[in-house]
């Protein structure tokens, strides 16, 4: 009986329209006056209907993406049964007016969607065939849809309807986008019995008003609840679901094609399509849609990077509008998300900014965007990266500089994990990048930075970016103390001039390691397979840095590799990194494990005891004095002999911290040697000048003397010697030695006569008693008589204490060399 009526009503509404085809029109106005309460605001009323609209594209988006997917696990419907069954849909509604209808989406949309309308309406099978190319997993499901679609349109079931959406009406024809995707505007504009259609056949105003009848009834009583309205209300769900999901699809079709001819004009010709054919919200919407439903091939990742780019750049108040289809899209393609970024905004605008802002933001994406731009920074200039749509070209390293200052600009109220877990990594990228962008500028990187200084404000060269960005790494981790003191100190200022950056690289590892030990750990453990694999453009500013932080490192875990990188740079032509390996080389002889490793090294370090640097030889006698410290090595007599050649001449130089040095090792020398005879002559002549050192004004080198006379009292088995110097009675020394060893007296003198000149007064006075004491001794004959005359009396002219005692000498040297020569006066 609710069928009957149903059918009556419809029946009657369509005479009665025909009897006075005016009249709704006339109405119309009057209805949606009465309806619609006066707005006073008119902007805002377009926004929330704007909004509805939108709600409303979005739902049927995702009804056309949930289709394709339900579309692969039922089966299809074969056109027998669909003509088997009762078509439910009335074909007796008349089309509604859309003349007056209103508007809730924006001009563009509008437009947009009325050309797709029409232009759907012409499109043939192999259309529909390209776009489902662009579009994965669509290609077989839309084309048979489609077909089918256009075959039977007219018996569509409305069982099928309610439970899977269908593409059969797709070759329909539609009245207007406008009134489709506004549906609510055209309700006002009827009765409320009359059900709500967003378009209708072309064919059923022509069907005769008996048609309907005949069949509805039934189909109503076997579908529908025996309710009066409920297959009504139905029916033009149905309807509208389907108008929906129709220009969804419309759209979804053409925003592919849009897609895939940016990825094609992209590579053809490096420029980006427009995509102002889509409103903002549309084809936001249409992005997200395609990310979350994973409807898209690999190779167009890097044209919808490019499009989400090209609408954050237009869009500026709804910057987060697209974070999340950014953040799913980069967790399926990391790499190809980041790399094109870089390629698409290497001066990183605002757009960029936001983008990586969101992708380091996201637990999920920021360990992956992070390692592939830190691997970016790695290789200078640039790095060769191929994406999946087939571009090779370069990303720039000076691209991923600009890219983490703004990371770290971004993030000034804290600091990303994997930054500071990669610190080590960071910073001596980023000094490398500081080194080379000053060395040295090629021409490609040269035009790169004028390009990004066309696009933004940036400083005049690329070092001094880099130092930039090295300042903000370091104020994020470890503060702005450690800035303003390498500040001070010029570190900054040396850092940007090739001759003093490696200087300028030690200061900061000095203040590293005041601040944080952990930090220089780690930095020095990253170093070391750099400086291993013998890089030579930045190895000198890496051995600076290493050799800076090696007491913070493990000498038993990394001493082999350490002590592997000096002994190479021991051999070196360079001064400074021969200078670099002996200080790294004096750190690694204070344990002793690595002193007995240093054995090896023994031949190189008596070659630089003969070097003219004082620096060198200094560092070159402290490692030695460490190594024999411990008594583990065992000096060889000839390296022996070797040693204490080389040492002679320090004894007497005229730099303190030499002779103390120079001293201390025979000391040691003595120690870890084996008494040999060969070894004696050289001992012999060592006495004299530590006899003399024994009075110096400087306190550590006479207790260093002191130490190496007893060494070599020891040595030479001399007990009477060594009870003198542990008694410390030097004033019995020159008799005992003289008395010992007259074969030696003319080699004494020619020993002592230098300290007749010395700077110290109270040296020119024991050199001359001990002169005198020798002259006692000697035979007339020996030459050396004859030079210790001369060279007292050449003393006039020294202060009166001196030049008294030369002369007093003097003449008891004569006098007792005359009763000498005649024995019976």
């Amino acid at each position: 009986m609710a069928g009957r009526r149903f059918s009556l009503l419809r029946l009657f509404r369509r005479k009665k329209e025909e009897e006075s085809p005016g009249a709704a029109p006339a109405q119309q106005p009057e209805e949606v006056q009465q309806v619609q309460p006066p707005q006073e605001d008119a902007g805002q009323e377009r926004t929330e209907e704007q909004l509805r609209a939108r709600g409303r594209f979005r739902r049927a988006a995702q009804t056309f993406m949930k289709f394709m997917g339900s579309r692969r696990r039922k089966a299809r419907i074969t056109p027998a049964d669909v003509q088997a069954q009762p078509d439910t849909i009335p074909t007796q509604l008349t089309k509604p007016d859309v003349s007056t209808a209103s508007t809730a989406v924006p001009a563009k949309c509008d437009t947009a969607t009325s050309d797709l309308t029409t232009h759907w309406d012409t499109t043939s099978t192999d259309d529909v065939s390209h776009c489902d190319s662009v579009l994965p997993g669509l290609t077989e499901e839309a084309d048979a849809t489609t077909t089918e679609g256009v075959a039977s349109t007219d018996a569509a079931p409305v069982q099928r309807l309610a439970d899977t959406p269908s593409l059969e009406f797709l070759e329909e024809r539609a009245v207007s986008a406008e009134v489709a995707i506004t549906p609510d505007g055209d309700m006002q504009q009827r009765p409320p019995t009359v059900p709500k259609l967003a378009w209708v056949k072309e064919e059923e105003k022509e069907e005769s008003p008996r048609a309907a009848p005949t069949q509805q009834p039934e189909e109503v009583q076997q579908v529908q609840p025996p309710q009066e309205d409920a297959g009504q209300e139905r029916t033009e769900e149905q309807l509208r679901a389907r108008g929906r999901f129709r220009r969804a699809a419309q759209l979804v079709c053409r925003f592919i094609r849009c897609i895939w001819h940016e990825e094609a004009t992209f590579m053809a010709t490096g420029d980006t399509v427009n995509l102002d054919l889509f409103n903002a919200q549309t084809s936001a919407a249409l992005l997200d849609m395609l990310v979350e439903n994973g409807v898209y091939k690999a190779k167009q990742v890097p044209a919808i990077v490019r499009c989400i780019h090209q609408w954050l750049t237009s869009n500026v108040s709804d910057e987060h509008r697209l974070d999340k289809t950014l953040v799913l899209l980069t967790e399926e393609h990391p790499m190809d998300v980041a790399v094109t970024l870089l390629r698409s905004a290497p001066a990183c605008n605002r757009a960029a900014r936001t983008m990586w802002k969101t992708l380091i933001s996201s637990r999920w994406t920021k360990e992956p965007v992070l390692q592939i731009l830190f691997r970016v920074l790695e290789y200078w200039p640039a790095h060769r990266r191929r994406t999946s749509d087939g571009d090779e070209r370069d990303v720039f390293a000076l691209a991923a500089t600009v890219a983490l200052w703004e990371i770290l600009q971004l993030s000034h109220s804290w600091c990303p994990g994997g930054v500071k877990d990669n610190f080590p990594r960071l910073l001596l990228t980023l000094l490398f990048q500081v080194f080379i962008s000053t060395e040295e500028m090629s021409e490609e990187v040269e035009t790169f930075w004028r390009r990004c200084r066309e696009q933004r404000s940036l400083p005049p060269n690329p070092n001094r970016f880099a130092v930039q960005t090295v300042k903000a790494l370091l104020r994020q981790l470890l503060g702005e103390d450690v800035l303003m003191v390498i500040g001070r100190k010029c570190g900054w200022d040396m850092l940007l001039k090739a001759d003093s950056h490696h200087y300028a690289v030690g200061l900061l590892a000095r203040e590293l390691c005041r601040v944080s030990h952990s930090f220089c750990r780690s930095i020095a453990i990253s170093l070391l397979p750099r400086l291993s694999r013998g890089e030579p453009l930045w190895e000198l500013p890496a051995l600076a840095f290493l050799v800076e932080v090696l007491h913070c490192l493990n000498p038993r875990q990394c001493g082999p590799s350490v002590l592997q990188i000096i002994s190479r740079h021991l051999r070196s032509q360079c001064p400074e990194r021969r200078r670099l390996a002996l200080r790294g080389l004096v750190v690694l002889s204070r344990d002793p494990a690595m002193a007995k490793s240093m054995r090896s090294l023994s031949e190189s370090l008596l070659e630089l005891l003969q070097d003219a640097d004082t620096d060198t030889v200094q560092m070159t006698l402290s490692a030695f004095i460490n190594m024999l410290h411990f008594q583990i090595v065992i000096i060889s007599t000839p390296t022996a002999l070797k040693l204490l050649e080389a040492l002679r001449p320090l004894f007497d130089n005229e730099h303190s911290q030499l002779q103390q040095l120079s001293m201390l090792l025979f000391w040691e020398l003595m120690e870890a040697t084996e008494r040999s005879k060969s070894l004696k002559p050289h001992v012999y002549l060592s006495l004299v000048p530590f006899y003399f050192n024994w009075h110096n004004e400087n306190q550590r080198v006479a207790e260093a003397s002191w130490r190496a006379l007893f060494g070599a009292a020891r040595f030479l088995k001399w007990r009477d010697l060594e009870d003198l110097v542990t008694m410390e009675q030097p004033w019995r020394f020159p008799e005992c030695l003289l008395e010992k060893d007259r074969s030696r007296v003319g080699q004494y003198v020619r020993q002592a006569l230098p300290f007749l000149e010395s700077p110290e007064k109270p040296l020119r006075k024991l050199a001359i008693k001990f002169l005198g004491i020798a002259a006692r001794s000697m035979k007339q004959e020996q030459p050396e008589l004859q030079l210790i005359c001369q060279a007292l009396q050449d003393m006039t002219d020294d202060s009166p204490a001196v030049s008294n005692l030369a002369q007093e000498t003097l003449h008891i040297i004569r006098a007792v060399r005359r009763t000498s020569f005649f024995p019976f006066w």
